[in-house]
């Protein structure tokens, strides 16, 4: 059925790494064996089990990300720290409108290190100009890393809450919320960054108008100048009650809308790849797929080498992925049977 001019070339075929021939009654036998294996029966003994293995495999990944939170908190109070002591040091070589000398040094860091740059602070000596340069691009690069896993942390922690939200007169248990999350988890991620984002504006929006005393129009028009990092400095925070809330308001504000358009772009590639994964699913097979699916050269597919080469047609698995586990099986399979067993593994660990 193959032939060496076939334009059409296996998707799995691997001339450098070859599958042992089996017989076809230990392939038969090996194959009755998973069949009862991969049963339904067997995968539903104990529903409960599972769903308490999928709550305590949730809560621990919480936990650990908890204490990756606390460390990177700390590492931003410590960043944001060095920063305001050293502006404050030299509060005398920043000109522009001021407010209070701690205020304003914190203030001037998180303008820079977010990119805003109000120009309502600007350094006009030497040394300012200096620091100010090595401020912004470390801000760039950690502050960045250190807010992006701050808002990855808080999106996963309310996703939970909007699904909830979402089936809140119907009955669902735990297991079956963190199924919906883990299933849907990056539209989640996008909504609840969409709504975030929505907050963060309308509540800069309010506060500007109330505070700084800016019309509608141009409090909104600042928001929108913040949050993109355009800074375009005609509206900005003068005041000290503004310039406390804008501490806190920008590094949420423009990290959420990079947020907003990194799971933005994540939903659009998923909704890619499940189009692809349906298109793959309901193709229908041909004669030479089933030749290419056929690893092992017995003229019959198994499940196993269905789910490989569909795998590899959904652009999950290549042949780079797969050899080196081939590979791997051979050597472990010390008796060649195509099944590894315990004698083969105290045979392959006595080699």
């Amino acid at each position: 059925m193959a032939h060496d001019d076939d334009p059409r070339q296996s998707l799995l075929e691997d001339k450098s790494c070859p599958l042992p021939n089996f017989n076809e009654k230990s392939v038969l036998q090996r194959r009755r064996f998973l069949r009862c294996r991969s049963s339904p029966v067997s995968e539903n003994l104990c529903p409960e089990q599972n769903d308490i293995q999928s709550l305590q495999h949730f809560g621990s990944a919480f936990a650990q990300q908890e204490i990756g939170m606390k460390q990177l908190f700390i590492f931003l109070v410590a960043y944001l720290g060095v920063g305001t002591l050293c502006f404050f040091l030299i509060r005398n070589q920043i000109k522009g409108v001021k407010t209070n000398g701690i205020l304003d040094a914190i203030y001037f860091c998180v303008v820079t290190m977010t990119t805003v740059g109000y120009g309502d602070l600007v350094p006009h000596t030497t040394l300012a100009k200096v620091l100010a340069c090595i401020y912004v691009f470390t801000g760039m690069a950690l502050g960045g890393h250190i807010l992006g896993k701050a808002a990855d942390y808080l999106v996963d922690k309310q996703q939970i809450l909007m699904v909830k939200a979402i089936h809140l007169h119907e009955k669902v248990n735990p297991a079956e919320i963190l199924k919906e999350v883990e299933t849907h988890k990056v539209k989640y991620k996008f909504l609840m960054a969409t709504v975030i984002l929505l907050l963060l504006m309308i509540a800069g929006t309010v506060f500007l108008s109330n505070v700084e005393n800016l019309k509608f129009i141009d409090a909104f028009y600042c928001v929108c100048s913040t949050v993109t990092t355009l800074g375009y400095g005609d509206k900005s925070f003068s005041t000290t009650a503004g310039r406390v809330f804008a501490v806190f308001w920008i590094l949420s504000s423009t990290i959420c809308l990079a947020q907003f358009f990194i799971y933005l772009t994540e939903l659009y590639t998923e909704k890619r790849q499940r189009s692809l994964i349906k298109w793959v699913l309901a193709r229908q097979l041909t004669f030479s797929d089933v030749e290419a699916a056929d690893l092992d050269h017995d003229k019959a597919v198994s499940a196993a080498e269905f789910i490989i080469y569909k795998l590899k047609e959904m652009g999950k698995i290549s042949k780079e992925d797969i050899s080196p586990l081939m590979e791997r099986f051979q050597k472990l399979d010390v008796d060649q049977s195509g099944a590894l067993t315990a004698t083969d593994i105290m045979l392959s660990q006595a080699s």
